[in-house]
């Protein structure tokens, strides 16, 4: 006679292990933060506003005065588009910051810490999730800048290089936001605790204005400072362009050690202090 209480012998479904458990679980939390961009437009909303006030102000409120400063035939447009979105890429990677105090606030790191997640895996869902944003952000920046005379003068696929590596960046950037927004554990203050230094550190910098216009020792500041390192990688890419006495890699190579250097430090301090909080 079959004992009616033996285990069923059916397909006994296993928790993947490892890397693929780190994948798994990154993109069910990426897909979780991505899910939730529908269900707030307003925020949507904002958040593509911004940079296009940025670029229609600073075109045709400065950009006579300002274009003056800038080499012949170079037109302030296909100068300030890149520079503004390496702008609006490093003040979107706030939204990390805020996100996840604003979890830590509603107890929603805590369902996720009960839960059999790779913890690391809980962070990088929340900012490959804030990359798609930026990714979105950015190409709107490029469609208002065709309006405004920009060009991928140096072809389609030195274009879509120059947005990729404006994510990429914003990627990095937004693990340094991640540890801010765990160790603060409010959004309001998250939010001005990012936006206290990412202010200094995009304006001083020639997202704007060309390095060369600034004081002395200013520029100095100015030419070493990551942003400034993007901006001109960026408007390389789009004039197919390298600057006088560089190459590809001469502007690539600094910009790379920075975003891997930034994602090596902060990424690992920032999965410790999730395992604190």
């Amino acid at each position: 006679m079959t004992d009616v209480l033996a285990p069923s012998a059916g397909p006994v479904l296993r928790r993947p292990r490892g890397l693929l458990a780190f994948l798994h679980d990154g993109w069910i939390i990426t897909w979780r933060n991505l899910v939730q961009l529908p269900r707030t437009p307003e925020l949507v909303l904002f958040t593509l506003i911004q940079p296009v006030m940025f670029v229609l102000l600073f075109n045709y409120v400065f950009g006579g005065s300002i274009g003056q400063s800038l080499p012949p035939g170079l037109s302030y447009a296909q100068f300030l588009i890149p520079g503004i979105m390496v702008q609006t890429i490093v003040f979107g990677s706030s939204a990390t910051s805020v996100g996840l105090a604003d979890d830590l606030r509603n107890g929603i790191v805590d369902r996720f810490r009960s839960l059999p997640i790779t913890r690391s895996a809980v962070l990088t869902g929340r900012i490959v999730a804030d990359a798609f944003r930026l990714l979105m952000v950015a190409v709107v920046l490029v469609v208002v800048g065709f309006l405004v005379g920009f060009r991928f003068e140096g072809g389609i696929p030195l274009g879509l290089l120059m947005i990729a590596v404006a994510v990429f960046f914003g990627f990095a950037m937004s693990w340094i936001l991640a540890n801010i927004g765990l160790r603060v554990k409010d959004p309001e203050t998250a939010q001005t605790a990012g936006f206290i230094w990412l202010f200094p550190l995009t304006f001083v910098s020639s997202v704007f204005v060309p390095v060369y216009s600034m004081p002395g020792w200013l520029q100095a500041i100015a030419r070493n400072n990551p942003v400034t390192l993007v901006a001109n990688l960026l408007r390389s890419l789009s004039l197919g362009e390298t600057l006088p006495g560089t190459t590809w890699w001469g502007q690539a190579l600094p910009v790379a050690l920075w975003c891997v250097g930034i994602v090596a430090v902060a990424g690992p301090m920032a999965v410790a202090q999730y395992r604190r909080v």
